[in-house]
């Protein structure tokens, strides 16, 4: 049996405050985090989940749905979707605005529930706050942009145009690594575009989610307009893309559950964004400074703990650099050393849970006896430390530089020039971000017009984008149909109608 808590009814305050009680409670606490299903916190929390950096600290408890509880978030969104749908683009972008000043106001609160749940410093997750509520904002001011546009006719008399129209309810369904920003990134256009949109977090990090929740409800958004569905991911997602309810999925993870997602969508033909994986390069070009070229290739590699789609997980170096660029490397790698990410002057949090650890050290045993060194790195320490990782020795046909770890491991491949580089970089199945080291503007153009990613980064990390540009990737790392983030993104989230409008008729009589 659900248990509920009725908007504002057990606040103080009473019933016209529209804040969750446990909003009120020090992030320090243990989160009891419930689902939010046509506008009331739902489910009794049961699911526990513990601080990656300190064993058995507990920090969420959160609640698993049952399959009717999913069914009753379903019917209350889709009942929502119409009236939302029908209010006009700028009032709903004014609630989107809100939520991001509401996000401001909770930010270090909201960083440190995500530090202790995901395992990232407080320094990256204040950051990923920040940009969330930048997001919203962002997409708040796009309700004064979303429109259609005027065509020429043949008929002189007539007036043609186009209107963008919602889709409906929408699932949105996101992993552990960013557990606000990609909620966010992908919620905010399918918001402001008219959708209501029905949110399954990851299990094992709902409280950026549950964040995002609180304010969009604070701000004002109507009930069921904004479902968050915590619980099993294999059980809850495939209720989801099955429903006849849901117009559109997008959703950011692995290939296989993306693949299967695709699959499972095609018989009703309804929109599908994958937003997958990536085996992102870096190429260190023999006029770079080793230095520069290390730090930039650290950053990309062991920020977030690797834990990101376009986190660099491959360095291809060419002769002149390399002897220079791997000693400045081991000494960037040097800074990178991981710790709790609440403790002073720590730049790297452990990996996120013992699943994923024994992933990364499977790799790191493969890497080895197939035949690459461990340069640097490969320990671990206290549980789910794993120390930043550089292996030498890699050869492209190596498991390691073909498939994604997702964890502090850079692979580093040698190239005799240029030419072998760029063949090295697109030798993936994979297609999202790719870099470049180098002073030479012909080598920039060279290698920004013949590398095979969606994102290209001259001198910079491979990960880090910016909210107002398209993000997408080719061929296993994204269904490359409709790009994320910037204006594009509101693309996906809705459908062109074209009105072809006459002048009235003059009466013959």
């Amino acid at each position: 049996m659900d248990h509920e808590d009725p908007a504002g009814a057990r606040h103080p305050n009473g019933p016209n405050d529209r804040k969750h009680p446990k909003e009120m409670t020090s992030s320090m606490d243990v989160l009891e985090i419930q689902s939010l299903v046509g506008g009331r916190w739902t489910g009794a929390p049961t699911v526990v989940r513990d601080n990656p950096a300190v064993p058995g600290q507990r920090v969420s408890v959160s609640a698993d749905l049952d399959t009717a509880t999913v069914e009753r978030a379903l019917d209350a969104a889709h009942a929502a979707a119409r009236d939302w749908g029908r209010t006009p683009a700028p009032a709903r972008g004014r609630i989107l605005e809100r939520a991001g000043a509401l996000l401001d106001d909770r930010a270090d609160e909201a960083a440190r529930d995500i530090t202790r749940e995901e395992g990232k410093t407080f320094a990256e997750a204040r950051g990923e706050v920040a940009r969330a509520a930048d997001i919203l904002r962002f997409f708040g001011s796009e309700g004064w942009r979303i429109g259609g546009t005027t065509y020429p006719s043949a008929v002189g008399t007539d007036l043609i145009y186009s209107r963008r129209e919602p889709l409906g309810a929408v699932a949105v369904i996101t992993p552990w690594n960013f557990p606000i920003a990609i909620p966010t990134w992908k919620s905010a256009p399918a918001l402001v575009s008219g959708n209501a949109v029905v949110l399954k977090p990851a299990q094992i990090t709902p409280a950026g989610a549950w964040h995002l929740a609180s304010v969009l409800r604070e701000a004002g958004l109507p009930d069921g307009v904004f479902t968050l569905l915590t619980g099993s991911g294999a059980r809850i997602g495939a209720q989801l893309v099955e429903s006849p309810w849901i117009d559109a999925v997008t959703f950011t993870g692995s290939v296989g559950v993306g693949a299967g997602i695709y699959t499972a969508a095609a018989p009703r033909r309804i929109r599908v964004q994958l937003e997958l994986g990536g085996k992102n390069a870096v190429v260190v070009c023999d006029d770079a400074d080793a230095r520069v070229a290390a730090g930039i290739v650290a950053a990309g590699g062991f920020g977030l703990t690797g834990q990101a789609c376009t986190a660099t997980s491959r360095v291809i170096c060419l002769p002149g650099i390399r002897d220079a660029f791997l000693e400045a490397l081991r000494e960037e790698t040097a800074a990178y050393l991981p710790g709790d990410g609440l403790a002073e002057g720590v730049r790297m949090g452990p990996v996120v849970s013992g699943g994923q650890l024994a992933t990364d050290l499977g790799y790191l045993e493969k890497a080895v006896a197939e035949g690459a060194r461990v340069a640097v790195g490969g320990a671990v320490a206290d549980g789910l430390l794993l120390g930043p990782t550089v292996l030498t020795g890699v050869q492209p046909a190596h498991t390691v530089a073909q498939e994604e770890v997702f964890g502090p491991v850079v692979a580093v491949l040698d190239a005799t020039g240029l030419d072998q580089a760029i063949e090295l970089v697109n030798d993936s199945r994979f297609g999202l971000t790719a870099g470049v080291v180098t002073n030479d503007l012909d080598t920039v153009h060279r290698f920004s017009a013949e590398v095979r990613a969606g994102v290209i980064k001259v001198n910079r990390p491979t990960g880090g984008v910016e909210l107002n540009v398209p993000f997408g990737g080719v061929g296993d790392s994204s269904t490359n149909t409709y790009r994320e983030q910037g204006q594009t993104a509101v693309d996906f989230f809705t459908w062109t109608k074209s009105v072809y409008q006459a002048s009235a008729p003059r009466s013959t009589s």
